[in-house]
């Protein structure tokens, strides 16, 4: 009877442990096909409200992900909270232009597939996909910081970390100098050419053209003494005429 036991024991087991392999295979996920989807990420995020609607007014969400289809180095996303863009100061991104948007978006875009690792020996300034400007990574032990030159912030929460994409979270919009910098101030304009004359000369010269000019006063008392001779004389003739 125990033999028969044993038997139907080891005649059995295999098959159980068949069926309940089955079971694990037909419950567990499927592996995901096809590039990460970058929206779905920050969606899932919970926190990047703003962001995703820049990427998608900015169409730079359709420019991430035809890169994802055909970059062999991948890219890298550091994508501001919404808190962080709350904290910027009011009608900063009004204030942009359109164009200005994009590159604010793409200033936040490495063109390069980075772990938390790679940023500990990455060399500065750290290219971005807005041209103009790069960033700086540093670290002290597990602390990795990024800056800006205008802003400095920590990034240290990986929303996505598998080739060719990674997101990580940003408590801070990075603000690329060339569009929020100090900008120069503009040239002044020349000085206005000085006349040659100093007041000095003009005073001479006008005192010049005083001497030279004879005055209204003396001509009138000139007159007046011309008119009083020709009385003087007149009388004299009548006077002789009347001795006569």
């Amino acid at each position: 009877m125990a033999s028969t036991l044993s038997l139907i024991f080891l005649t059995l087991t295999p098959l159980l442990l068949f069926s309940h392999h089955q079971t694990l295979a037909q419950k567990a996920p499927a592996p995901s096909s096809g590039p990460a989807n970058l929206t779905g990420i920050l969606t899932k995020g919970g926190q990047y409200t703003t962001f995703l609607r820049l990427l998608s007014e900015t169409q730079v969400g359709n420019q991430i992900d035809n890169q994802l289809n055909s970059s062999t180095e991948g890219l890298t996303v550091l994508a501001p909270t919404d808190n962080a863009f709350n904290n910027l100061k009011a009608g900063t991104l009004n204030g942009l232009s359109r164009q200005d948007q994009v590159n604010l978006i793409l200033y936040h875009v490495l063109p390069k597939y980075y772990t938390l690792d790679n940023f500990q020996t990455v060399s500065n300034p750290v290219r971005t996909q807005f041209s103009d400007d790069g960033l700086n990574f540093t670290s002290q032990g597990h602390q990795l910081n990024v800056s800006t030159g205008l802003v400095e912030t920590q990034i240290n929460n990986a929303l996505w970390a598998e080739f060719p994409l990674a997101v990580y979270q940003s408590d801070a919009v990075l603000l690329p100098p060339s569009l929020f910098g100090a900008k120069s101030p503009a040239s002044a304009p020349p000085p206005e050419k000085s006349s040659s004359t100093t007041p000095a000369d003009s005073g001479d010269k006008n005192k010049t053209k005083e001497a030279a000019a004879p005055s209204e006063n003396s001509t009138g008392d000139s007159s007046k003494r011309n008119v009083g001779l020709g009385l003087v004389a007149g009388l004299l003739v009548v006077c002789m005429g009347v001795l006569s």
